[in-house]
């Protein structure tokens, strides 16, 4: 069970308790699950009671206890634990679970964490708005990149831009020119036909810590430029030398680039021993390069929220920093043949560059095959 999968059963498990009458509330149309924080236990964790509370008229705790006896009938749920004011703790079949999520991430390759369209963010317009900055506006060409993967409309101004910084960075903006005191309201008629509100327009400024050097910037090039700015946080000045081009494993972009080259390798080296990617158990593999593939969609999730490509960058390094050790085990050594471990293990592996691949383009950075 992926964490998308997990969250509609928690919101099924609502409509079940909703329907035999135990809760009176509407059904949310999401329920956010995540690894559990401090004092929590099991896989992921829901504070989806603590949101329902108030509209069912009941305690958290309460509207938890209804909700853990429809999420312990579920198939993939092996335990929920209650813990604090009402935080629902799920563990999971991490056999199923692990081949469930490598199966899943195949099916959306790099766009596996993206909302479909149906189940994006209804109504939500975008307007990111920033200064005559190189970084600002690689920040907010990111973060409109991101946020459309997750089901929204955006608009991107800036309040000047430099030729270079379109053809050396690759930036893309809407509208160039000051933002006026009062945005001018258009009013328009709704045609006849038309179905649901007006989406309502959040304007977001876009002022991170600007780069001091702007020509050291350019010489690096679009994707060591655009790494440069993206993966500090907003309120850290970023670095711009040449430490960002060299290929070696202080550098973090090369470990992410060098993690997804490595598992392309080892689905062209796999043909060519004559066995193909087919999911199935998995042994031997951290744990944790596992939990960062399924974080991904969250990680998304809140990078768009908060408009910080940073997130994404950092997470990307997480999830290279865990699968380049595992990417030395895919291939069979020696004499060994081709088995269905292999085969589960090339699964994981082409997860893993999907991944990469899928993130490194919403940052706008190429994943060449070949380092």
């Amino acid at each position: 069970m992926t964490p998308v999968e997990l969250s509609r059963t928690v919101l099924h498990a609502v409509r079940r308790a909703v329907d035999a009458g135990e809760l009176s509330v509407a059904v949310p149309t999401r329920a956010v699950v995540a690894p559990p924080g401090p004092g929590g236990c099991g896989d992921y964790a829901t504070s989806i009671a603590l949101q329902l509370a108030r509209p069912a008229g009941q305690p958290p705790f309460r509207v938890a206890e209804v909700l853990r006896s429809h999420l312990a009938e579920a198939d993939g749920i092996t335990d929920v634990v209650l813990t604090g004011p009402g935080f629902l703790n799920i563990s999971l079949d991490r056999a199923a679970t692990d081949v469930s999520l490598v199966r899943e991430i195949l099916r959306r390759g790099p766009r596996y964490g993206y909302v479909d369209a149906a189940e994006g963010a209804e109504g939500r317009v975008v307007q990111l708005r920033c200064p005559r900055d190189p970084r600002a506006v690689v920040v907010a060409d990111a973060s409109a990149r991101i946020l459309r993967s997750q089901g929204a409309r955006v608009r991107v101004s800036a309040e000047g831009i430099e030729p270079a910084w379109i053809s050396v960075l690759g930036v893309t903006v809407d509208a160039v020119g000051p933002v006026p005191a009062e945005l001018p309201v258009e009013v328009r008629p709704a045609p006849v036909d038309s179905v649901g509100p007006v989406p309502a327009v959040l304007p977001v400024d876009v002022r991170p810590v600007p780069a001091v050097a702007s020509a050291e910037l350019l010489s690096l090039g679009r994707d060591a430029g655009r790494w440069a700015l993206l993966h500090p946080a907003a309120h850290d000045r970023p670095r711009t030398g040449v430490e960002h081009l060299v290929q070696r494993e202080s550098n973090p972009l090369f470990r992410v680039r060098y993690a997804h080259a490595r598992a392309r390798a080892a689905a062209r080296n796999a043909a060519d021993l004559g066995f193909t990617a087919a999911p199935g158990p998995l042994t031997d593999v951290e744990p944790g390069l596992l939990a960062a593939l399924a974080d991904h969609p969250r990680v998304l999730a809140a990078a768009a929220d908060h408009r910080a490509p940073d997130r994404l960058a950092r997470h990307l390094v997480t999830v290279a920093d865990a699968a380049l050790p595992f990417l030395l085990t895919v291939l069979p050594r020696g004499g060994e043949k081709p088995s269905a471990a292999h085969r589960a293990r090339l699964a994981l592996a082409e997860a893993v560059g999907a991944v990469l691949a899928g993130g490194l383009a919403l940052l706008g950075i190429d994943a060449p095959d070949h380092l």
